[in-house]
């Protein structure tokens, strides 16, 4: 049987949840990293289940697409004249 840490990211479901050392691991950051995002506001959304900290794939791959476009300039090249 498969662990669901076998399933590659891209096929995982939008409502799999996601520990806080998962998502550091997918986004190549150290958990404390992680954690620190989180604590200023600049990370992907968690929400605890007890005392653990969880986010889904869905807000996850929220998050990574807005990091993405964010980093795009908003006002293009001059063009040469």
């Amino acid at each position: 049987m498969n662990k669901t840490s076998d399933v590659p990211f891209h096929a995982r479901h939008e409502d799999e949840l996601l520990a806080l050392d998962e998502v550091a691991e997918i986004l190549q950051a150290s958990p404390n990293t992680v954690r620190w995002w989180r604590q200023i506001g600049t990370g992907p959304e968690f929400f605890k289940i007890g005392r653990r900290l969880y986010t889904t794939v869905g807000d996850l791959r929220r998050f990574i697409r807005e990091q993405r476009l964010a980093s795009k300039p908003v006002i293009g090249r001059p063009r040469a004249v």
